[in-house]
């Protein structure tokens, strides 16, 4: 079976082209009779500040016809803050809004985001109380939490590195956050967010901090993923990505 992934990624994005196609591969492996391929239309956004993901919101209509015009089987939004800083619960006002962008287009994907997916596939988990880690500042981290917070999952303890610039966000070795989370307060928590931003690269480090922290781990990238493989009505499970896509090495 043959499937196609659409995201709308920020245009300074560089991480989500690489690691969705990534868990998705290791997926293939395991099921070689299932091919994805992976499509993107991009929106202008430099800074994680917040004019410029209200501006980037408001394109976002468009490159969801054009994913449509792909005929993509699943459309997702792929940058968190941006959904989050508009206000709790705004992914489900984005989602319905992206829907009826396409509703005139033949091809009806199912559609997404990347922020829907962390809070969705968090409760879905069964996580009532988490930990984070995100690049962006003070501020936009407090909404991030609070965003969170509105969906009924405590935030124990979140830390932010306040990098403005996107593409360095996409630049920083995934392997610090090794470092970094021994800062993060983890105890009695059931999930620990390893990156709360879908640019701040954390694939190669999710199974090590599994291992490292004796808890589940996930990022919003694979969330993102899991939530993309359970509306293809697919298996959500896959090596190397942590508990929430199945492989629960390192935990007890």
């Amino acid at each position: 079976m043959n499937y196609r992934i659409g995201q709308i990624v920020p245009s300074s994005n560089i991480t989500m082209e690489r690691e969705i196609p990534a868990m998705f591969a290791s997926y293939m492996n395991d099921h070689p009779e299932h091919i994805f391929t992976f499509h993107s239309s991009r929106v202008r956004m430099h800074k994680v500040v917040a004019e410029e993901l209200e501006r980037m919101n408001r394109d976002m209509g468009r490159c969801a016809i054009e994913l449509a015009d792909a005929r993509v089987d699943v459309l997702s939004t792929a940058c968190l803050v941006a959904i989050m800083c508009m206000g709790h619960g705004y992914h489900r006002t984005a989602a319905q809004a992206l829907r009826e962008a396409i509703d005139a287009n033949v091809a009806r994907p199912e559609v997404m985001t990347s922020a829907g997916a962390l809070v969705d596939e968090l409760k879905s988990f069964g996580a009532k109380r988490v930990a984070l880690m995100a690049p962006y500042s003070d501020a936009l981290t407090r909404r991030v939490v609070e965003y969170i917070e509105a969906e009924g999952i405590e935030v124990q303890d979140a830390i932010n590195f306040s990098i403005e610039d996107n593409l360095d966000v996409g630049a920083r070795d995934p392997l610090m956050l090794l470092h970094d989370v021994k800062r993060l307060n983890t105890h009695g928590v059931d999930t620990v967010v390893l990156s709360a931003c879908v640019q701040m690269p954390s694939l190669p480090a999710l199974q090590l901090a599994q291992r490292q922290l004796g808890v589940p781990v996930t990022s919003t990238a694979a969330c993102t993923v899991r939530q993309m493989l359970k509306l293809l009505e697919l298996e959500p499970q896959l090596k190397g990505a942590g508990a929430y896509l199945g492989d629960c090495q390192g935990l007890d």
